[in-house]
């Protein structure tokens, strides 16, 4: 079940309860603990009879907290974990990131329909989205295509609208997988309108010849570790609505592979 609904119905139950007390049993408690004191009660019998049920004490406390996150994840900043290693070498599996949720503009919380538009994705941003097969699974990617794009990958290199985008060698690079095996691959600075980011290619894995037409209202996303990312090359595109933001921000990083904090990546900033 989505977190966002799971918290939206947490904030309206403790809310309807909170106001529910205030506006019709908070008065008759007090009405009570007055005719206790009045009938010469003592002090514990009149507090206890003005003291708050267990489950509104819960709610008046846990309401303003839930309602804090529930806005800074619906329209500020939200966590996300990286799974996989489809972004190497740029993420890792094992980062923890922010994704900012209102520069692609303000959406509805769990309906994802945007009230205010402000900016669009753009070529080169990492984006992470609501998967188009299964809108419950949130991916991430880089946008490689805008509507109306014609994308070309052949023989490992990317054109955009017919200009090809530059790619600078940058050594060897070797990584394990699952922690069973080691993978070998290229490690390429690749130019995306003219702003740099690095990508994996592998020897001896061919994805062939990809040409493809970007649709109105949809996006064309790649992994930066390209021979091994399931994207928009295998599934389609990306609906406008399924955007859910950009990613920004590496704020923890637990490192797979020797079971520690990998203290180096924590404060990265994403490119």
């Amino acid at each position: 079940m989505d977190f966002a609904f799971i918290m939206l119905v947490a904030l309206v139950a403790t809310g309807v309860i909170w106001a529910a007390d205030r506006l019709l049993l908070a008065t008759g408690r007090t009405r009570t603990a007055e005719a206790l004191a009045r009938a010469g009660e003592s002090e514990a019998a009149i507090e206890k009879a003005r003291r708050e049920p267990l489950l509104v004490e819960y709610a008046r406390a846990f309401f303003p907290v839930i309602l804090v996150v529930f806005v800074l994840r619906s329209f500020l900043v939200e966590p996300f974990r990286i799974p996989s290693g489809s972004m190497m070498p740029g993420l890792l599996a094992g980062d923890f990131i922010l994704v900012n949720k209102y520069t692609y503009g303000l959406r509805l919380p769990v309906l994802n329909k945007k009230m205010v538009d402000l900016n669009s994705p753009g070529r080169g941003d990492v984006m992470v989205f609501r998967f188009p097969g299964d809108p419950s699974i949130n991916y991430i990617k880089r946008v490689i295509g805008l509507p109306g794009d014609k994308i070309v990958y052949r023989d490992k290199q990317l054109t955009i609208n017919g200009q090809s985008m530059p790619q600078t060698p940058d050594g060897d690079y070797t990584y394990s997988e699952s922690g069973e095996h080691l993978i070998f691959a290229r490690r390429v600075r690749e130019q995306i309108n003219g702003v740099g980011h690095d990508i994996l290619l592998s020897e001896g894995l061919h994805t062939g010849t990809l040409e493809f037409t970007v649709p109105e209202g949809q996006y064309f996303v790649m992994g930066d570790n390209r021979d091994r990312s399931n994207d928009s090359r295998y599934w389609g595109t990306v609906p406008e609505e399924n955007v859910v933001g950009r990613a920004f921000f590496i704020w923890f990083s637990w490192d797979m592979a020797k079971g520690g904090i990998a203290w180096s990546r924590i404060g990265n900033t994403i490119n």
